[in-house]
């Protein structure tokens, strides 16, 4: 049977208002090399108990960071995530819940949004936050959005190494804005200040940093933060969640804009998705904030309830003063987040981030000590590091998968980019260097 409702003349019709004359006229523009010719060529039907069959079989050829040991990063971590939280999430009340637009029934969900926003904040140190977005590549291209509606400017430096999967994003998604995006970095991939304070203009709307950056430095947040409000621009900083269980919080360095991946704080690696976008702010941005917040009320007899404060989108308000190109938060995700960040506490997330810290200092160190190879550069990093190789870090990736060690991302050809978490012991470290020694 066919798949489309529409009669001839409904869809001559269509053609008629597109202003084409044919289905072909409207494709055109599409290369005829990846065009789909003839059928899907399916295979015949099967039972639904042979269809199990073959698709366990399929699922039992995917290896995770069960059966290897994980040094990769540069954006998604391997840390451990307390079964609560798989337990929590899995509820059907909340796995099923959709948007939230009648908040009287929606309690639970909008109490989970609210607990986290609570949450971002208070590790933020940001006075609001949303209740999340698609991922951290989207919450960035949302924050530029946010800056210049705030001040209408639409020029955007970036400053250092930030991690080129957000900045393509980032420049897609803000393509119609036509936005025009500066990046500044030193030879060592970190923010070159002086370079950085002949880039910000006038018509910059904010300034745009990693830290640490995606080689794992930390960048100093301070100057970069003076420099982009001197010439009045706001300052955005895209953090590692975990990291603020050691670092200062963005508010202490007067930063504007917080954006981060989620997938630390309870989410797992997933083969790349789907994440957690989070962004978190001023008082002062609340009006030009992305997505949805959820607060918390009283009604007419004094009880405690939760509604959606603000709701920043065409379907709430007038079309030309919506901010969003999101408009859904990552809601189970969220809940993920928000349990895990509820289970570990201030004390358990500085507990992981200073494992992290030590462990991958450790790891540093002892790579250090191998002849040929040596830290990228001398300043300090956090739980993630880029090492020079003697040989094609393609060569060491395979080797040491072949060990059972994902050894990390090549950057270019002579550097190895290495992140170590919690998870790792000195075992599975010290396996890694003999590794490395063969070299």
């Amino acid at each position: 049977m066919g798949f489309v409702p529409h009669t001839e003349a409904e869809k001559q019709e269509m053609l008629a208002k597109i202003g084409v004359k044919s289905v072909e006229d409207l494709i055109k523009i599409i290369p005829e090399s990846v065009r789909l010719k003839g059928d899907l060529q399916l295979p015949p039907a099967i039972a639904e108990q042979e269809a199990v069959a073959m698709i366990n079989n399929y699922a039992k050829m995917n290896k995770t960071t069960d059966d290897y040991v994980c040094f990769m990063g540069g954006g998604a971590y391997d840390h451990f995530i307390p079964a609560i939280v798989g337990s929590v999430i899995e509820k059907p009340e909340f796995k099923t819940a959709y948007t939230p637009y009648q908040a009287e029934i929606s309690q639970g969900t909008l109490q989970a949004m609210y607990e986290y926003q609570s949450m971002i904040c208070a590790l933020t140190g940001m006075e609001i936050s949303n209740a999340s977005m698609y991922d951290c590549g989207t919450a960035l291209a949302e924050a530029c959005y946010l800056a210049c509606a705030k001040n209408r400017k639409t020029h955007f430096v970036i400053a250092g190494t930030v991690n080129s999967h957000l900045t393509e994003v980032m420049e897609s998604e803000c393509a119609g804005k036509k936005f025009d995006f500066e990046y500044v970095a030193a030879s060592d991939g970190t923010a070159d200040l002086k370079a950085l304070e002949a880039a910000i203009t006038d018509n910059t709307s904010a300034v745009i940093v990693q830290h640490p950056n995606y080689n794992g430095t930390l960048e100093d947040v301070r100057a970069i933060a003076e420099l982009a409000h001197a010439k009045k621009a706001l300052f955005a900083v895209i953090v590692d969640p975990i990291s603020l269980g050691v670092l200062e919080t963005p508010n202490n360095y007067n930063a504007d804009i917080v954006i981060a991946e989620g997938q630390s704080l309870g989410i797992p690696l997933c083969y790349g998705g789907p994440y957690l976008g989070i962004l978190a702010t001023t008082k002062d941005l609340l009006r030009q904030i992305p997505g949805r917040m959820s607060g918390a009320t009283e009604d007419s007899d004094g009880n405690r309830g939760f509604v959606l404060t603000m709701q920043t989108r065409e379907q709430h308000i007038k079309r030309e003063k919506a901010t969003s190109n999101i408009c859904s938060n990552e809601g189970l995700y969220m809940l993920a987040a928000a349990v895990y960040m509820a289970t570990m506490g201030k004390q358990g997330i500085k507990e992981v981030a200073e494992q992290s810290f030590q462990k991958a200092h450790y790891l540093a160190a002892e790579i250090a000590k191998i002849p040929g190879f040596s830290m990228a550069n001398d300043k300090p990093f956090f739980k993630e590091f880029l090492v020079k190789t003697p040989v094609c870090p393609c060569k060491i990736v395979k080797a040491a998968m072949d060990a059972g060690i994902i050894a990390g991302i090549k950057v270019g050809d002579d550097k190895l980019l290495i992140a170590v978490t919690e998870k790792r012991t000195k075992a599975e470290m010290d396996q890694f260097v003999e590794v490395l020694k063969k070299f």
